[in-house]
């Protein structure tokens, strides 16, 4: 594509993720609302290990999109909250592994369908096809900076 469609403060807007914000910020009032004491962020890691138990700190920093301080921070808060724990890996001990707690289980289908229900909430309106398109640029955006 050549030239640029976008007015400058409208691409800045697109770049920052308006959208991604304003669902990641409802979620988080829906979390409070629901007595869920954690945050967006310690729930994207908390996502990623529903789906797969026993990433390292570094599988969580690229899942995450985060940096090993970061990941460190948050993961640190979810040990005190009793969400996570670390273990040293059997074949690297340098190496921690983050295993989820059973409290951290039981939360899992609570956040989860708040996240549905936000999701869907964000979405009132727009077509399948609408998001099939949606979500085929972003993915070509992404692509292209990689």
């Amino acid at each position: 594509m050549s030239g640029n469609q976008f007015k400058r403060g409208e691409l800045y807007s697109f770049i920052t993720g308006v959208a991604s914000t304003a669902i990641a910020r409802r979620l988080q009032k829906n979390f409070k609302q629901q007595g869920i004491d954690i945050t967006i962020e310690q729930w994207s890691v908390l996502y990623h290990l529903w789906k797969q138990d026993g990433l390292s700190q570094q599988e969580l920093c690229s899942a995450t999109f985060r940096d090993k301080p970061s990941i460190t921070r948050l993961v640190d808060n979810l040990e005190k909250q009793q969400l996570v724990k670390r273990v040293a890996s059997l074949e690297d001990r340098r190496i921690n592994l983050i295993y989820l707690s059973e409290t951290a289980a039981v939360l899992r289908d609570q956040t989860m369908d708040m996240a549905n229900q936000t999701l869907n909430e964000a979405l009132s309106g727009v077509s399948a096809e609408e998001i099939a398109v949606c979500k085929s640029v972003l993915q070509r955006v992404y692509n292209n900076l990689k």
